[in-house]
């Protein structure tokens, strides 16, 4: 398992939390206990198996929904 920050730009309201939520906890792979977004710093922070997918994919589901990825930070678990 590997840990990973993702810095988004600033999120403008509530419901952009659940799409982005939504959308991690559906790519395989993903920790979906682990998955957090946080509103007000405008980031997320999940758990997610490298083996199964890498932060680039989880980082795009992202994107996709409109929101751009400032910086991502991944470390082990």
């Amino acid at each position: 398992m590997q840990k990973a920050t993702i810095q988004l730009e600033t999120l403008s309201c509530p419901s952009c939390l659940q799409k982005i939520e939504n959308a991690v906890k559906g790519i395989n792979g993903v920790n979906q206990d682990s998955l957090k977004v946080m509103f007000n710093a405008s980031k997320v922070k999940v758990d997610f198996d490298s083996e199964a997918v890498v932060i680039n994919d989880i980082e795009k589901a992202i994107e996709d929904l409109g929101y751009p990825v400032v910086k991502s930070k991944v470390k082990p678990a």
